[in-house]
């Protein structure tokens, strides 16, 4: 299925398709539709971050050698295809979640290095905005969806008790739209694909109104007219039924549907988008979530290499699984448990080979989607050249929850902006929020002068 590029739609038949219902994921999937008329002379660079939870086996992971010279480890063995597109970093940290509970404010921390505030979940404050969102707040405004979220877990409900009182809603996001609002991921891989390039109707379902509600139809008749216009009273009403936490969650619903209405009000104007002549064919997939890990995960990555080949979208997360996973990994031959539980190794031999085993796993599929990039051509490069990949975890080693010196792997060369095929070694505790620093002065020319817990940019990147 190919994105309709050309075809433009008015505001009026955007607000008739999404049925004054606020259907969110339909006014996100209209959007395809609605742009540009103009192709950039060259690839716009994107960013991905994937999260991998529970860490490494350090003693497995490090590779002899350094800069260029460095060797890949077993547990990085299936890289060498992609050697040298690959940066590893070392001796980055978040500071801010040290001496605090092993998993749960972490998650939220690794894309802000922000201060998780301990709740049950009714007052959520993860200390910032992920960089991710700050991107897609900026030069993801050029493309239908600023941001792509997805993962291959559910998002937790409820509170982990043991691990200190911090809801499990923190460990389930790593994108942040501001300190307490997480970035919702699609984890099924159809509506992920449908996502991108979706059409049909909506189904209403806010507060009775619908497109047959006669005031939403004559209201309909008005170009210039707010969905949530057609819902302010109502939202009032509601408002004054409901406590103070509850209100503060209402208005910041109402400011994120404002938020997608200004994006469709920009996509209405003509955008110049990259247009890749080559194909890259994937299928939209089965309804459901894939019997198989191994289908789900690379599905999802798949989805996400075509948002970046079509331009829909520079700026997307992929989460491995959430904070204290519980998927179990014995499809894996010689693994016998789940990735949270064999962290917890206690340096017992055959836990600590099983525990590498599952890392390994997750390198391989780095691999996947990287080579997948790397075989896409694109302006006299590939699509890998055009692309800064970062993929990590919030700990090191999962037993001791150690969360200094992160596995951190930078893949691509994000037009130019990193050198690849090294090892790069900082001073000890670098803050992690650095690099997110040097992406967005350098990287994209933003004016920021600090993010997170920054202390300056990174050198020796190019």
């Amino acid at each position: 299925m190919v994105p309709i590029f050309r075809k433009r739609l008015s505001r009026r038949t955007v607000l008739r398709g999404a049925g004054a219902a606020l259907g969110l994921p339909f006014l996100d999937a209209m959007v395809p539709a609605l742009n540009a008329e103009e192709k950039l002379e060259k690839p716009p660079v994107r960013n991905a971050f994937l999260f991998m939870p529970n860490g490494v086996r350090p003693d497995h992971y490090t590779p002899p050698g350094d800069d260029e010279q460095f060797e890949l480890t077993p547990m990085l063995a299936s890289l060498k295809n992609v050697k040298s597109e690959i940066t590893l970093l070392e001796n980055l940290w978040n500071e801010q979640t040290s001496g605090r509970n092993g998993h749960w404010p972490k998650v939220p921390a690794f894309l802000s290095g922000g201060y998780v505030v301990r709740t049950s979940g009714r007052d959520m404050d993860t200390g910032g905005i992920s960089v991710d969102q700050v991107l897609a707040s900026t030069v993801g405004q050029g493309t239908p969806l600023p941001s792509f979220e997805l993962g291959v877990d559910e998002a937790y409900t409820g509170v982990d008790n043991v691990g200190g009182g911090f809801t499990r809603i923190y460990g389930s996001h790593i994108a942040w739209r501001d300190p307490h609002t997480p970035v919702p991921k699609e984890i099924i891989p159809q509506l992920a694909f449908d996502r991108l390039f979706r059409t049909g109707p909506a189904t209403p379902v806010l507060s009775g109104f619908t497109t047959q509600h006669p005031e939403v139809r004559k209201s309909l008749a008005r170009d210039d007219l707010s969905v949530l216009d057609l819902v302010r009273e109502d939202a009032k009403s509601l408002r004054n039924q409901v406590g103070v936490s509850d209100r503060a969650k209402l208005d910041e619903y109402l400011e994120s549907v404002r938020s997608i209405e200004r994006r469709i009000e920009t996509s209405l104007k003509p955008q110049k988008r990259w247009i890749n002549d080559n194909s890259f064919d994937v299928k939209r997939p089965k309804a459901g979530v894939p019997e198989q890990h191994i289908e789900h995960v690379r599905l999802m990555l798949d989805i996400m290499v075509l948002a970046f080949w079509t331009d829909t979208t520079r700026v997307g997360t992929f989460m491995f699984g959430n904070a204290q996973t519980g998927r179990n990994f014995s499809f894996i031959d010689g693994v016998n448990g789940s990735f949270h539980g064999l962290s917890h190794h206690r340096n017992e031999e055959d836990k600590l080979l099983q525990y590498e085993k599952i890392g390994t796993w997750h390198f391989d599929q780095l691999a996947y989607v990287l080579e997948k990039m790397k075989s896409l051509p694109e302006a006299g490069g590939t699509l890998l050249d055009h692309s800064l990949v970062m993929f990590g975890s919030t700990l090191r080693d999962g037993n001791s929850h150690d969360n200094h010196n992160l596995p951190i792997i930078l893949a691509g060369r994000g037009n130019g902006f990193v050198r690849p095929g090294r090892r790069v070694r900082y001073e000890k505790d670098t803050p992690l929020c650095n690099l997110y620093l040097t992406m967005l002065q350098q990287q994209h020319g933003l004016d920021h002068k600090t993010f997170g817990d920054s202390t300056g940019a990174l050198d020796k990147l190019s």
